[in-house]
């Protein structure tokens, strides 16, 4: 007989899902968002939850209800070529090439290198990478104890830091919402600009990745019917992403009032960092190192366990799991120290290409029973969003990249001719074209391919 979690059991797991999904990027982007939107800091926030929190827990419950085991398979219904190639760019997004690197850099650049000799930055990060690399390597070493760590203690210490930095920036904030005029980038078009913001979290392609994280912990827990996984699953996520909804819609807020006092900054691990200064004075910047480094030390550790986990699963004939960790660990290593400002320029592309696969995959797979879990309509919303995702990688890359390619003709003509390209969202009409042509002919034919 399967057993009934408890409430401390959903509170602890989705303490742990928290924890592995809130990472360094969650805190500086939406702080740095307030900055720009100020006055309209509302529709942003609204657009901002919309794809780090709606989309995340869209994975979550996509995960949970499609009983499959693994990303990989879920994105087979499309092609099991495409499976693969879909699941090893997302983990590799997620893991060794941006996100888990950057975990590093931003602790680095926003908590430490504000009061470091300019001269010295590139040694320290290199030390400071290693320390900390060294102990993601220590953690994920031993996935079993991820429950304990993440959920239990390193994910309670950062809540507390946080919590005291929010807590004094809503009781004496800087400066008045309304009084604080919105950027020149934000005064129209606000809440899309919200919307594309979230991307740069990476929580709603990471949320495929750690929902196969939750549903085996609940499993460990002695929860074995699929219908029940399901069930415990949402639960946990609802939890998790109540909690970062809060939590973001306090960090824009804490980003526009700082404007009472503070320029717009370079980006929001400053703002964070002059926030906490402002508050605590010098107690503000160990504070700040504390907050920065324990969100960005837990998240690495989920992403390093969960692409080792994946890779082993898909390739059982190449390496083990610790030597995976070896490797994607060392990788991010690397990578890490060609700064943090290499790391966002050449992620924005791969986002911007991989987020609409993404959100379609997470849609089709709750939205399957409408349409008997069809391929074709798998299929069909795939092929027409692709291309538009691509001209969205093209829109994304550096302009003397664009300017080599000759594309900069296409790219306008795409916006002023698809709907909503001109907001980054011009794939969408082209997935629900073809989600209706897929659901059309799988009518007319049981099965087309």
């Amino acid at each position: 007989m399967d057993k009934k979690l408890t409430l401390k059991d959903y509170v602890f797991i989705g303490s742990m899902l928290f924890g592995l999904f809130f990472g360094a990027g969650n805190l500086i982007f939406p702080v740095h968002m307030g900055q720009l939107a100020g006055q309209n800091m509302l529709p942003a926030m609204l657009g901002f939850i919309v794809t780090a929190v709606g989309l995340p827990f869209l994975g979550i419950v996509a995960m949970g209800l499609s009983g499959k085991e693994s990303l990989v398979e879920m994105a087979s219904k499309i092609h099991p070529k495409y499976g693969v190639f879909f699941t090893v760019a997302l983990y590799l997004t997620i893991g060794p090439f941006f996100a888990t690197p950057r975990t590093a850099t931003v602790s680095f650049e926003a908590a430490f290198a504000p009061y470091m000799d300019p001269a010295l930055t590139k040694v320290a990060l290199f030390i400071f990478s290693l320390l900390f690399f060294s102990a993601v390597l220590w953690f994920s070493l031993k996935p079993s104890e991820i429950l304990k760590w993440v959920g239990k203690v390193l994910n309670p210490i950062f809540l507390v830091f946080l919590s005291l930095l929010i807590l004094f920036g809503f009781f004496a904030p800087m400066g008045t919402v309304s009084a604080v005029p919105a950027d020149v980038t934000y005064q129209s078009g606000t809440f899309f600009k919200g919307v594309l913001e979230g991307y740069n979290t990476m929580d709603a392609l990471a949320s495929l990745a750690f929902g196969i994280i939750v549903v085996t912990t609940i499993q460990g827990l002695g929860v074995t019917k699929p219908g029940a996984i399901a069930k415990d699953t949402i639960k946990s996520g609802l939890i998790s992403m109540l909690l970062m909804a809060v939590i973001y819609g306090s960090l824009v807020y804490l980003g526009s009032t700082s404007r009472g006092v503070f320029e717009i900054s370079g980006n929001g691990g400053i703002a964070l960092s002059q926030i906490s200064g402002h508050y605590f004075g010098i107690f503000g910047a160990i504070l700040f190192a504390i907050i920065i480094s324990v969100a960005c030390l837990k998240t690495a550790i989920g992403l390093i366990t969960s692409i080792s986990e994946t890779f082993v699963h898909m390739f059982p004939k190449s390496l083990q799991y610790r030597q995976y960790v070896y490797l994607f660990t060392a990788i991010s290593f690397g990578v890490a120290n060609i700064g943090l400002n290499q790391i966002i320029a050449f992620s924005i592309p791969v986002l911007m290409f991989l987020y609409p696969l993404a959100i379609t995959l997470i849609i089709l797979s709750i939205a399957s029973p409408l349409f008997n879990d069809r391929t074709i309509v798998y299929q069909l919303t795939t092929l027409f969003t692709l291309p538009f995702a691509l001209v969205d990688f093209m829109k994304a890359l550096p302009q003397g990249l664009k300017d080599g390619m000759h594309v900069n003709g296409f790219i306008a003509w795409t916006d002023a001719t698809i709907p909503l390209a001109g907001l980054g969202m011009g794939w969408l009409v082209p997935a629900l074209i073809g989600f209706v042509v897929g659901i059309i002919l799988s009518k007319i034919k049981k099965e087309i391919i």
